[in-house]
């Protein structure tokens, strides 16, 4: 294999939301060599006030994997999360870092430029590249055939979704041209020893970046284990009522074949107290375990106790996923 002991472990993480820093940082101790492709199909928050009124795209989810491959002093960090105040009316709801990335694009011409620079300037251990360098709009087609436009949109409409595409924000659908992978993105996924999906929410966060072609097709044929983290509980309009295994057909079926090598899925139950008494109100129920489906997915399966229960929400023990990952890396 092409793994060897003078090399850190090179790890290509694609997603998007809340779970890609978190994941980030904890990979970034474990000396990795990272690169984070992130989605650009966000159109909600001051992320999505930036792309309209500028023409760019979305830089929340980027500005946060920057943040966790940082190596400045903290209050640099904090300095580029500061998020405005809601009474401070133009400015309000926006982060600094938002709006550094969204002029340093405007003053170097593009993105990738805009995002060498920052990285230079915030010490990142890594690499973070947009999926794609233009914004993109998340399109939902659902079973009667009809279409739902904007991730936002989506999300609200709270209907099963057949499949997932995308479309350059700027484009006349009538004028359709084909959406192009980032600079250094299919690099990334080709020579890398593991390629990470997720943690994140399926429809929005991890298939964006997989419907865009050369990244499709990048996943198809790279040499890299590709892993995916599934979710452990359903999402609001998203998931509901999935198994893990109905998570892995639906990666499987956007990306053309059963291209996931690893699956790494929770076995700890969530404790119904915990559900019922925490305000998770994207959360529904916790996946539900399909051994066959599993089975029929041709995935190797690493089910271990993932969970990490917080105040504000379930996730991923980040401690826990890194050490797995890392076993994988080793099994090479």
């Amino acid at each position: 294999m092409r793994k060897s002991t003078y090399h850190a472990p090179k790890i290509t993480v694609i997603g998007g939301g809340t779970g890609l820093p978190i994941l980030l940082s904890g990979l970034k101790k474990a000396h990795c060599d990272l690169t984070a492709v992130v989605t650009v199909a966000d159109d909600g928050g001051s992320s999505g006030k930036l792309r309209t009124s500028l023409n760019t795209i979305p830089p929340g989810d980027i500005r946060n994997c920057l943040v966790a491959l940082s190596n400045v002093d903290n209050i640099y960090k904090e300095v580029f999360q500061y998020r405005f105040d809601s009474k401070d009316k133009e400015f309000s709801g926006h982060a600094i870092g938002n709006l550094v990335i969204a002029a340093l694009t405007e003053m170097r011409g593009d993105v990738y430029s805009a995002l060498k620079l920052i990285s230079g300037a915030l010490k990142v251990n890594g690499r973070v590249l947009p999926a794609c360098e233009d914004p993109l709009i998340l399109q939902a087609y659902y079973a009667d055939g009809s279409c739902v436009e904007g991730e936002t949109t989506i999300v609200a409409d709270k209907r099963p979704i057949k499949r997932v595409d995308v479309r350059v924000a700027t484009e006349a659908i009538s004028q359709r041209t084909e959406v192009k992978a980032g600079r250094g993105v299919v690099q990334a996924i080709q020579s890398a020893d593991i390629v990470v999906l997720g943690p994140g929410s399926l429809y929005t966060s991890i298939l964006p970046n997989l419907v865009i072609p050369e990244i499709r097709q990048a996943l198809q044929t790279t040499p890299a284990k590709v892993a995916y983290v599934c979710n452990i509980m359903t999402q609001l309009g998203e998931t509901e009522h999935f198994s893990d295994a109905d998570h892995l057909r639906v990666i499987n079926e956007h990306l053309g074949g059963k291209y996931i090598d690893v699956a790494l899925i929770n076995s700890l139950t969530v404790p119904y107290d915990y559900i019922e008494h925490n305000e998770v109100l994207d959360y529904l129920v916790q996946v539900k375990h399909d051994r066959q489906g599993l089975k029929e997915s041709s995935a190797q399966i690493i089910a271990e106790d993932f969970l990490d229960l917080r105040k504000n929400g379930i996730y991923h023990d980040q401690n826990k996923l890194v050490a797995a990952i890392m076993r994988i890396y080793r099994h090479l």
